[in-house]
């Protein structure tokens, strides 16, 4: 009886995060319509061109669109998530090696820095305005499906 075989790890690794999340995934269905090339230029008077370079704010939306679909309320949660969760990883364009803000970086923005900035409402128009061109969204109501509940 010889000794027990062991494997060499392999030196080099091919791993596609595009490939590892599933087409019919909520946040590839959500990154069809989310559009986000244009947030660096609106968000430019808030940022400093001094000091340390700052975190991508399409990152923080992305991460923001994340937490809210997922329900992710905690924003260290919210951190934590996207480092471990491939899918997250995708839709935030980190790839594998991409790195997270921490928690209190990322509270600081949204809560300090972007706080009097109205993208998120930008963000929804410009989301509305590309389903209705793709007809998955109208604004007539059809059926009778458009009606107002009040609260008891």
């Amino acid at each position: 009886m010889g000794p027990r075989q062991v494997d060499q790890a392999a030196l080099f690794y091919e791993f596609s995060l595009e490939r590892h999340v599933p087409a019919a995934h909520l946040l590839r269905s959500i990154d069809r319509f989310v559009e986000l090339s244009d947030v660096q230029s609106y968000l430019a008077p808030f940022c400093s061109s001094t000091g340390r370079p700052s975190i991508d704010p399409e990152l923080l939306v992305r991460m923001l669109l994340v937490g809210h679909c997922y329900g992710i309320r905690s924003e260290r949660r919210l951190c934590e998530e996207v480092h471990l969760n491939l899918a997250y990883r995708w839709f935030c364009q980190l790839g594998l090696d991409g790195e997270v803000p921490d928690h209190s970086t990322f509270s600081k923005n949204r809560h300090g820095r972007f706080r009097d900035c109205d993208l998120l409402r930008k963000l929804f128009e410009t989301v509305v305005r590309r389903c209705m061109a793709e007809g998955l969204l109208s604004l007539r109501p059809s059926g009778g499906e458009w009606r107002r509940t009040r609260r008891r």
